[in-house]
């Protein structure tokens, strides 16, 4: 690039600097938040000095992400100057020689500490199980618990991250996009974000399965005008009704996202052409007074059921019952004059605001507690924060709790974050919201820790029922204690909220502790009668020689009983033992692990990734190398699956279907371990594959299908199980596939079967 071409390049740089911030001002006077231009202008300013010079991956001057970051804080998010602030200096402390007292000392100690808890911290906390991502998500989650903005900017943050993800390498998208997934797209719904939290995900799934997202756009694009049609024959009447009764309303189409689409191609087995909702409706209102927005909600419902029949099962209250979030709307299900069942939303204008704003559109009707941001005016704000404040003080507990390893940390962390919940009466008639497939201890725990910790059972609508027991929204409840009662590991099974799985996990590691202190005892005193020294060598020679893989669990071990040392350890530790694996005496079920840690063995066995290995290219699956990799059997990845790689302790390479449970949690907690992984694979291995059935029973049927998959398509049948009842026929085939495609094409061949009514693969 020569001189000229530099000057045209700055001179262009600059140009788009300063619309983009003239944008931002413009859109920050416009708002009803205090006009603190010259703090704004202050802090563009020296951002933009302390990031001179240096570019983004994708070439555009680094300044600009945040500015895009301060513009989504303002106009997407609604926050006011701090927060504005905050976003424009969020990196600076991360990427240049400044420091936090520096921002300290040029603008105050507010936007000093929101900037710190944006800001990535070295150094660990989880020791052996050491993540960085679990690291800096905990100390932001501190900062954000005594002042919610600095999650509202991460989620900014994030946002624009996700917008220009393309110019980043394959493993990095996996993980930036996996852990947005896992744990943004859920904390921008808990906080109401509703319109944000859709943006990341489907960023999330277009970047982990290309394919998938440009399928489902197409067809979206290809069913548009028959939708467009749908939704106008569906909503005349409907404008005529509320035309009659005066409200002054708007009536919009709203389409589910492709990521909904495709979840719900996953989790019902169907394909795009069999999901029915896809349409749905949503009626946004002006109440002609505001106290009585609730009722014209209602008046609004009955007039719509007087034109389409209503689905019994499907009206969702959530304008008497809010959700944790803020979300209010009343939800009906109609049946349209065409058969097909059409979900109606109806809101006001204030509950709309609510839901696409989330917190920052309280301010508008109400204010919020004082540290959401200086912004709001000085009114309780209650009502409207009890939840949000409720939620916050859960995520105080859980961080208070130390957490020793990041994954389990992190699931606490997610689990609070529901999206679905109910609502239950204690016995005084108060109404309390509870995340679905609450348990009654879960309840417990949440009134109480005492309480949890000594439930014993409880009655629901005055049945006496187990502490195991589901809650559904209405049931009252009444929870039994006992003093003698004490935490059982087992509960871990059942509770599944984020406060009652750390208060049971601190109890039984306390527990653990004792007896980890028992057998710490039991040793030496062992050591000492056989004439052994305490030293860090012999008890690692004691932990190698009963196959025990940390030296807690071993001492844990000794404490319980579950090995006891005897002649053959000492024989062991005098040399007089060779490779027999030694001589353990465990209860039943520390035997039952044997199976996993032959697996481990031989897991032991694979070639380990080289230290230097270039993580920003693929690596490829082929015939020869495939050996070479773990595949767990948690998702059963096979070629033509979207894979990626992990790489664990060992140093082995672990291959995930992208969409795996266990993958979501890598990416979210050791994303710089995930490669990016391509099968190279040429119809010459097989793997297994299993096909579920469903139709109408008749004579031959089986025959048909077998005929099918054996003789025209030459695939080869493990194993077929049927089972038939009134006239209805449900079965499974297990089969040897080369691939992915091969399930695809005998999927669609078995389809041309008469009275095959429901096709659809499992693994």
């Amino acid at each position: 690039m020569d001189d000229d071409e530099m000057m045209r390049q700055e001179q262009a740089d600059e140009q788009m600097i300063n619309d983009a911030f003239a944008r931002l001002r413009t859109d920050y006077m416009n708002s009803r938040h205090r006009k603190k231009v010259d703090l704004i202008t202050k802090a563009f300013n020296f951002a933009r000095q302390a990031h001179k010079g240096v570019r983004r991956l994708s070439g555009e001057p680094y300044i600009m992400h945040p500015i895009a970051v301060a513009q989504i804080v303002c106009s997407d998010i609604g926050l006011g100057s701090t927060s504005i602030c905050s976003a424009l200096l969020h990196d600076v402390v991360e990427d240049t020689e400044y420091t936090v007292e520096d921002i300290e000392n040029m603008f105050g100690p507010k936007i000093a500490q929101i900037v710190d808890g944006l800001t990535k911290i070295s150094g660990g906390i989880f020791g052996e199980q050491a993540s960085a991502q679990a690291e800096n998500f905990k100390k932001l989650l501190l900062t954000m618990s005594e002042d919610i903005r600095v999650i509202l900017i991460k989620i900014a943050d994030r946002l624009h991250n996700m917008r220009t993800l393309e110019s980043q390498p394959a493993n990095k998208q996996y993980k930036i996009a996996g852990e947005t997934l896992y744990l943004y797209a859920p904390l921008a719904h808990r906080l109401g974000l509703y319109k944000i939290k859709s943006e990341l995900e489907n960023l999330s799934f277009r970047f982990e399965h290309p394919e998938e997202y440009a399928a489902i756009e197409k067809k979206l694009e290809a069913t548009k005008v028959s939708r467009h049609q749908s939704f106008d024959e569906f909503t005349k009447p409907i404008e005529e009704a509320l035309q009659r009764m005066g409200v002054d309303y708007e009536i919009r189409e709203r389409i589910k996202t492709p990521y909904s689409i495709w979840c719900k191609m996953q989790n019902k087995h169907v394909a795009f052409e069999e999901i029915y909702d896809i349409l749905a409706v949503r009626i946004i209102f002006t109440p002609k007074q505001r106290e009585q927005e609730v009722n014209e909600c209602f008046d609004i419902y009955v007039a719509l059921t007087r034109i389409y029949k209503s689905h019994p099962d499907r009206i969702r209250d959530w304008v008497n019952h809010p959700k944790a979030n803020g979300y209010q709307a009343l939800h009906v299900t109609l049946m349209s004059h065409q058969g097909h069942w059409i979900e109606v939303q109806i809101r006001s204008d204030r509950m709309d605001d609510i839901a696409e704003q989330g917190l920052a559109a309280h301010w508008k009707y109400k204010a919020l507690p004082q540290n959401v941001g200086e912004e709001a005016e000085t009114d309780n704000g209650e009502s409207e924060t009890s939840e949000l404040n409720q939620w916050l003080r859960t995520i105080k507990e859980i961080l208070d709790d130390p957490q020793p390893d990041a994954m389990d940390f992190l699931d606490a962390i997610k689990l609070n974050l529901f999206s679905s919940e109910i609502f239950v009466f204690t016995p005084k008639g108060d109404i309390k919201t509870m995340p679905a497939n609450s348990t009654v201890l879960d309840f417990a725990f949440s009134i109480h820790t005492f309480l949890g910790s000594h439930c014993i059972g409880a009655k629901v609508n005055h049945k006496l029922v187990p502490l195991s027991h589901h809650l559904k929204s209405g049931d009252q409840i009444e929870i039994l204690a006992s003093k003698t009662q004490q935490v059982k590991p087992a509960w871990i099974n059942f509770v599944t909220t984020a406060k009652a799985k750390a208060k049971v996990q601190a109890f039984v590691r306390r527990g653990q502790r004792e007896m980890q202190k028992k057998g710490e005892e039991q040793l030496n005193q062992w050591l000492a009668k056989n004439g052994f020294e305490p030293k860090q060598s012999v008890i690692d020679q004691l932990i190698k020689f009963h196959e025990v893989s940390r030296r807690e669990t071993f001492f844990q071990y000794l404490g319980e009983k579950r090995i006891i040392l005897g002649d053959k350890d000492s024989d062991e530790l005098k040399g007089k033992r060779k490779g027999d694996g030694g001589w353990r005496k465990y209860v039943p079920f520390v035997k039952a692990k044997k199976d996993s840690d032959n697996a481990q063995a031989q897991n032991q066995q694979k070639p380990q990734v080289p230290d230097k290995i270039d993580r920003k290219k693929p690596i490829y699956i082929t015939e020869e190398n495939i050996g070479t990799f773990i595949f767990p059997t948690c998702c059963h990845p096979i070629p033509g699956d979207d894979a990626l790689g992990y790489i664990d302790n060992q140093k082995h390479i672990e291959i995930h279907r992208r969409q795996c449970s266990v993958a979501d949690r890598l990416k979210a907690s050791y994303g710089n371990r995930i490669l990016d992984v391509k099968w190279d694979m040429h119809k010459q291995m097989f793997f297994d594959a299993t096909i579920q059935l469903a139709g109408i029973d008749r004579r031959g049927l089986v025959n048909d299908v077998t005929r099918v998959i054996s003789n025209q398509l030459s695939v080869d049948i493990r194993r077929l199980t049927f089972t038939t009842q009134d006239g209805i026929f449900e079965g499974s085939i297990d089969l040897r596939v080369h691939d992915r495609d091969d399930v695809k094409s005998i999927i669609d061949s078995l389809k041309e079967v008469d009275d095959l009514k429901e096709i659809h693969q499992i693994i």
